[in-house]
């Protein structure tokens, strides 16, 4: 068969398209106005945005804290690349090392209550560089069963090119994560990785009992907080949130949702980051975060500072819709978190109420196999500080109508 074969037949086979999981065709799914991936954003304000000429109340951004329009984050930018231009254009390792990338790297490690960090240029270079990097042969690594893509791809590399053991328990299950390390041998090194809170259920790990089986076991513990920063703890994420930021072994953070840029990086003990930094491939053979990312990462880091009430109205407003939506008869699953999913368990249903909420003006998320499972086909709905009431009154009227609509939940 020819290379290109299965790229023409997923794209035109319904037969083909459903062996990957989906529903029907990218073809078939645009012919019905039922595509809702790689739609062209024309402007975007924080919780508004415009296409094709018309307005939307966005709730499928993961910019919690509303700072990509504030104006010292903007202002921020525009200085940096005054300043230093627009690139780099080189690795960390040779000229891609600026005083503003060691000065982000001490305020960030600072924040989340770490020695040191080492700053990535995107959010998912982190986990696959620095999960290998600090893993060995005949090492093991335990996963959360929902941990996010990244971090399976990065747990994925460490197996393939250093022989390292795996295991995953089941989500959020600290009794099959013990009884999973209880069965272990003592002699191998173990690291535990979740995510601080999950990206598409919006719920938050069980750190407390989580770090005291860790400790219980002889095992690290690596803690994603892409989605906690600026969410918990005041914004400084799962660890703080729950007053246990020492316990935690390694934090890794990502820049593309509350703090409005794009990179990411990991933090902990100093000999520990300095070892990633050097070992660590996806760090070393890429160019550097551009200066106005740095900059506004800078920026963010002084606003949640200067401005905490974003991380309390964030708070607030997440307790406002996960209550109504409740309250409507939706399935929000386990969310504890300004991320709510709306759980409808049908592909095509799934679909249908993205097309209904697109129409009316509300721009969501929708979350289809291979993904999520198939009986978590989803809306994934996420929302901001900036949202006003006015906003999430008007989205609540479409919830409504929505499902009796599409018949959500019957």
């Amino acid at each position: 068969m020819d290379l290109f074969e299965k790229c023409r037949e997923f794209y035109s086979n319904p037969e083909s398209a459903q062996k990957f999981g989906y529903p029907m065709t990218p073809r078939q799914a645009m012919a019905m106005g039922l595509f809702p991936y790689f739609i062209p954003i024309d402007q975007a304000e924080g919780p508004d945005a415009i296409i094709d000429g018309k307005h939307y109340i966005m709730i499928g951004s993961n910019n919690y804290l509303g700072l990509t329009v504030h104006p010292k984050v903007k202002e921020a930018a525009i200085e940096a690349v005054r300043k230093y231009g627009t690139s780099c254009t080189g690795s960390r390792f040779l000229n891609g090392t600026l005083h503003m990338h060691i000065e982000l790297e001490e305020k960030l490690a600072a924040f989340v209550g770490q020695e040191a960090a080492l700053v990535y240029s995107t959010g998912f270079q982190v986990n696959i560089g620095s999960i290998p990097a600090i893993m060995d042969s005949n090492d093991i690594i335990i996963t959360d069963k929902e941990v996010h893509a990244s971090i399976v791809d990065g747990v994925r590399t460490a197996k393939s090119q250093k022989g390292v053991g795996i295991r995953h328990f089941k989500h959020n299950d600290t009794a099959d994560l013990e009884k999973i390390l209880k069965n272990l041998p003592a002699e191998p090194s173990k690291m535990v990785i979740v995510d601080g809170v999950y990206s598409m259920g919006g719920d938050i790990a069980p750190l407390p009992e989580i770090i005291r089986i860790c400790k219980a076991y002889g095992a690290r513990l690596y803690c994603d907080d892409a989605h906690s920063l600026g969410v918990l703890g005041g914004g400084r994420g799962t660890g703080t949130h729950f007053g246990l930021e020492k316990d935690v072994d390694l934090v890794m953070g990502t820049f593309s949702k509350s703090f409005a840029s794009v990179g990411g990086f990991v933090a902990g003990p100093k000999e520990v980051i300095s070892w990633i930094q050097m070992f660590s491939r996806p760090f070393i053979f890429s160019a550097s975060t551009p200066p106005a990312s740095v900059a506004t990462v800078l920026a963010c880091l002084d606003v949640l500072k200067e401005e905490p009430e974003r991380v309390d109205r964030l708070t607030a407003i997440g307790a406002r819709m996960r209550k109504e939506l409740r309250g409507m008869g939706y399935n929000i699953g386990p969310s504890e978190t300004p991320i709510i999913p709306i759980v409808i368990g049908d592909q095509f249903k799934a679909l249908k109420a993205w097309k209904v909420f697109f129409d009316e003006g509300i721009y969501a998320n929708v979350a289809l196999p291979p993904a999520v499972t198939p009986e978590f086909s989803c809306l994934r709905t996420s929302y901001m500080a900036t949202h006003t009431d006015a906003q999430l009154d008007r989205v609540l009227d479409v919830f409504d109508k929505v499902k009796h609509q599409v018949h959500i939940g019957e």
